[in-house]
C-alpha cells in the first residue's frame, strides 16, 4: 500500500506543477459555469421545479458540476491518453515488468490527479458561483462527508471507464475514435449538460441506471439531500456496484491484452 500511496502523491504533485494550465482551467470552468447558470435561470423561469429541482438546487447542480468536471475527467484529460500512447510506443512493456499491479498503479496515479483537480480547479468555481448566486449548499457536515465519499466513488467509476477505453489501444491502431465516443456518452449521460432527472419515462430511468450517472448525477444529488438516510447508502452502493463491475471487467480485459502483448512479442 505504501507503493500506491507514493504513486498517488506523485500524481498529485505532477499536476500541481502545471500552474498556468490550472489557472486557465479555473477560468474556463468559471466562465462556462456562468453561461450555464444563466441558461438554467431562463429554463427554470419557464419550467419551475423541472426535474424536481427548484432554482437554487438547479444552480447548485451547475456549479458543483463545474467543480467536478476535471476531478472526474468528464471531458477526458486524465490518464487515458497517456496509457494509449504507452501502448502504441511499446512503453507498456516497462509497466508490465514493474513489481506492481498495472490497474492499481494507474488507479493510484489517477486518484492523486483527481485530488489535485478537486482542490485546484473545483473550489474556486464553486465559491464564485456561491458568491454570485443563491445556491442550495448544505450546512450539515455529515452531508458534505457523504458527498466526498460519493466523489471518491465517482472518480473510481470514471477511472474504470477510462481504463477500459485506454485498453482498446491494444487492439486498435488509433483509439481516438473510441475515446471521442466515450467522452460524448460521458458528457450526456453523466448529467453535466442537464440533470438526468429531467428526462422522463423509460429513457430517463435507463439513463439514471447507467454507470455514467454515478460519475456526476449521484454525487450532486447526495449533496443536495435528494438521497437521505438509507437513500444515501443506496446511492453510494449504486456507485460502488458499478465501480466493482467495471474494475473487474477492466482486469479481465487487461489479462487478455497482456496475453496479446506476449503473443506479439511486445
Amino acid at each position: 500500500m505504501r507503493l500506491y500511496a507514493a504513486v498517488a502523491m506523485s500524481g498529485f504533485r505532477r499536476y500541481a506543477t502545471y500552474r498556468i494550465a490550472t489557472a486557465a482551467g479555473v477560468f474556463t470552468n468559471t466562465v462556462f459555469g456562468f453561461v450555464l447558470a444563466y441558461t438554467f435561470i431562463a429554463l427554470w423561469h419557464e419550467r419551475p421545479h423541472l426535474g424536481g429541482y427548484d432554482r437554487a438546487q438547479a444552480l447548485t447542480f451547475v456549479w458543483v458540476s463545474q467543480a467536478l468536471l476535471a476531478t472526474v475527467s468528464l471531458l477526458g484529460g486524465g490518464f487515458q491518453e497517456e496509457l494509449q500512447e504507452r501502448v502504441r510506443n511499446g512503453d507498456i512493456a516497462i509497466d508490465l515488468y514493474r513489481p506492481a499491479d498495472l490497474q492499481l498503479w494507474w488507479l493510484a496515479a489517477d486518484l492523486g490527479r483527481a485530488g489535485f483537480q478537486l482542490l485546484g480547479r473545483g473550489v474556486v468555481p464553486l465559491l464564485a458561483g456561491a458568491l454570485h448566486f443563491e445556491l442550495a449548499l448544505p450546512a450539515d457536515p455529515l452531508r458534505w462527508l457523504l458527498f466526498l465519499c460519493a466523489v471518491l466513488l465517482a472518480v473510481v467509476v470514471g477511472f474504470a471507464v477510462h481504463y477500459l477505453v485506454g485498453l482498446c489501444a491494444f487492439w486498435l491502431l488509433d483509439g481516438a475514435g473510441v475515446a471521442m465516443v466515450s467522452q460524448l456518452l460521458c458528457l450526456f449521460f453523466s448529467g453535466s449538460l442537464l440533470p438526468l432527472t429531467v428526462f422522463p419515462g423509460l429513457f430517463g430511468a435507463v439513463a439514471r441506471a447507467l454507470p455514467w450517472a454515478a460519475m456526476l448525477q449521484v454525487p450532486v444529488d447526495v449533496l443536495l439531500g435528494r438521497h437521505a438516510g438509507w437513500g444515501a447508502a443506496g446511492a453510494l452502493a449504486f456507485q460502488a456496484g458499478w465501480a466493482a463491475v467495471l474494475l473487474a471487467l477492466g482486469r479481465l480485459t487487461q489479462a487478455r491484452a497482456t496475453r496479446k502483448v506476449v503473443v506479439q512479442g511486445g
